[in-house]
């Protein structure tokens, strides 16, 4: 298997296993939420709903979230190479791995390090549309595109 093949399949379980804990969470909240409903403690009972209603509330929005970037990062094709930085290239540059998809953070496969980006970072925007032999740079640091896959 190549090695894009396998930074995106790890991603892909990343986005998953995110996924699997927020509705976890979820699940949890509604348990405790049922179990505060049955309470009968007054203002301290209004108040812990209150606090469950917006734990529920930001957890359904991170998941939201998250759901949109696994519908973002299912599109990637990682069987195809472009030419030119294109969403789900993975770029070699001279600072290391890039991989073009959404915001994910590092990881190492097979003892490589790899960042993947979103398009819409401002590296991400700087690097879109560049070849090997191009340079993009940011805060003063630059990256030297070596090849894409």
């Amino acid at each position: 298997m190549k090695l894009k093949q396998k930074i995106y399949e790890h991603y892909l379980q990343v986005i998953n296993e995110r996924a699997a804990r927020l509705q976890k969470v979820l699940a949890d909240l509604k348990e405790s939420g049922a179990n505060e409903t049955k309470s009968t403690a007054g203002d301290k009972h209004e108040t812990a709903l209150a606090m469950l209603q917006i734990e529920q509330a930001n957890s359904r929005g991170q998941l939201q979230e998250l759901l949109l970037q696994r519908s973002a990062f299912e599109k990637l094709d990682p069987g195809v190479a472009a030419p030119m930085v294109v969403n789900g290239s993975l770029i070699k540059t001279n600072r290391g791995y890039l991989f073009m998809s959404v915001a994910l953070g590092k990881a190492v496969i097979e003892n490589i390090t790899v960042m993947a980006l979103s398009s819409q970072s401002p590296l991400g925007q700087k690097l879109v549309g560049l070849k090997p032999g191009d340079i993009a740079e940011i805060s003063n640091i630059e990256y030297v595109i070596e090849s894409i896959e």
